[in-house]
């Protein structure tokens, strides 16, 4: 199995992004193609052999990596797997590739693995990087119904069949829109715990945008990927736990901003799911109404 790696940076971490590099080449097994993707920043020095592409602006996370898909050829086709890695993160261990190599050929349905994200110097994996409801023990693999966006390995047969991150999202909930289009398609997700990313411990709002992002894209993934009677009651679960989570006033502004903006702005083709993958996604722990 040919596997490449997608690796958006904004250049303002080259250390990290070197670092990151290196971690990749020293993966068990055949060499890993790598693309550099400067998001609206030009690509610090790399090692040769990696190839960088340059945008001229930052087109967002999600536009980001497609571009990253695309140097593989159409859909990625050049290779058989994808990883997307932070550009701050490293692979601690030398089997992850292999891993995710027999993962994918031991599980013809197997579309994507997600990695555990750990601190690399407590180890602690933090709770909103479990992606499943029941995340009290990051150490115990399992299916489950997203992944985590900089911690991957996509099967680029998914991309084929699915089609690619929706790019409009610019950032938040890329990857669940993209995940449930890989269920719905009859595709399985899995979150290995002994797969990992090491990752400094970050509070997602950290960036400017977070707040309306989340609540703008929260709403189009609804529009477009649920059934008509579940997208008010997700969407409503979604508002009662943003409340109950008492966030400060300029942020409560931003989100309802975003969530209004939501209903109002075009959110892309719709293509609700099917009712059996409702039922799978529930059998799976996470019913699509939270």
């Amino acid at each position: 199995m040919k596997l490449g790696a997608v690796i958006i940076t904004m250049g303002n971490r080259p250390d990290e992004l070197l670092a990151l590099l290196d971690s990749v080449t020293a993966q068990h097994g055949d060499r890993i193609e790598v693309v550099v993707v400067g998001n609206g920043a030009p690509v610090p020095d790399v090692p040769a052999g990696v190839r960088t592409v340059e945008l001229p602006e930052n087109l967002g996370i999600p536009r980001g990596r497609n571009v990253g898909i695309e140097a593989f050829g159409p859909g990625g086709a050049d290779v058989d797997a994808l990883l997307f890695l932070d550009d701050d993160g490293l692979l601690p261990n030398r089997d992850t590739a292999e891993l995710c190599r027999q993962a994918f050929a031991a599980d013809p349905k197997l579309g994507i693995v997600t990695f555990r994200i750990a601190d690399p110097d407590t180890g602690a994996t933090q709770r909103r990087h479990v992606p499943r409801l029941r995340a009290a023990d990051p150490m115990r693999s399992s299916r489950v119904t997203t992944f985590l966006g900089g911690a991957n390995a996509v099967r680029t047969r998914v991309i084929a069949e699915v089609g690619p991150l929706p790019e409009d999202f610019f950032y938040a909930h890329e990857e669940t829109d993209l995940a449930w289009r890989a269920l719905d398609a009859g595709w399985m997700i899995d979150y290995r715990a002994d797969m990992v990313l090491n990752h400094p411990t970050t509070a997602p709002s950290r960036h400017a945008v977070y707040h309306r992002m989340v609540a703008r894209n929260r709403v189009w993934l609804a529009r477009r990927n649920l059934p008509a009677p579940l997208v008010p009651l997700y969407l409503g679960v979604w508002l009662l736990l943003t409340l109950v989570r008492r966030p400060s006033a300029p942020a409560l502004k931003a989100w309802f901003g975003g969530f209004g903006e939501g209903w109002t702005t075009p959110c892309g083709p719709r293509r609700p799911m099917k009712w059996r993958t409702v039922w799978r996604l529930t059998r799976l722990g996470r019913p699509p109404v939270i």
